[in-house]
């Protein structure tokens, strides 16, 4: 497991003609729930060319925003071709895993929570390819849709002591 305070790496993003990709079975939504099952697969376009010595498959969550962030690892699976796992980049590698109960994705003013599968691949000559697939945990709302503007939101009133209150409600998209 990372540690929780080191930052979670950039990555750009490969296409479908570069590197390494992975694509998650079905859902095109990418919306999972607590205890289904994630499954997809990874290609590896361009390694074809060099010796692959490791590939990584991890499924991670990361949180975003004020304070530290924290990265935590739901699964991991390194095959090594130095410990005998066969590796063929002419072949797609599958993974799947059941989901945990939490943490759910949250997308928050202050806080995002943030769940991806990566696939890292380990060359010979010391090049790293790597891809990410980003998918949801559960089905929070978003909360930066909410807003303390009573005029755009809330509803005010007045208790039976004459106190305001506001009672807010979600704002469609």
């Amino acid at each position: 497991m990372f540690p929780a305070t080191v930052a979670f790496p950039q990555i750009r993003r490969a296409t479908a003609s570069e590197q390494i990709v992975v694509r998650l079975d079905g859902r095109g939504a990418r919306l999972y729930f607590p205890g289904e099952t994630i499954s997809g697969s990874y290609y590896l376009n361009e390694a074809r060319e060099a010796t692959i010595d490791a590939v990584e498959i991890s499924i991670l969550w990361q949180t975003e925003g004020k304070g530290n962030e924290d990265v935590g690892t739901h699964a991991f699976w390194r095959l090594s071709s130095q410990e005998g796992d066969w590796i063929d980049p002419l072949q797609p590698g599958r993974f799947s895993a059941v989901l945990p109960p939490s943490p759910l994705s949250y997308e928050g003013n202050l806080i995002k929570i943030r769940w991806r599968v990566r696939v890292r691949a380990f060359l010979s000559n010391g090049k790293q390819l790597v891809d990410e697939a980003p998918f949801r945990l559960g089905n929070l709302p978003d909360m930066r849709t909410l807003s303390l503007n009573s005029g755009a939101l809330g509803d005010a009133a007045s208790d039976e002591r004459g106190e305001k209150r506001t009672t807010l409600r979600a704002v469609g998209r």
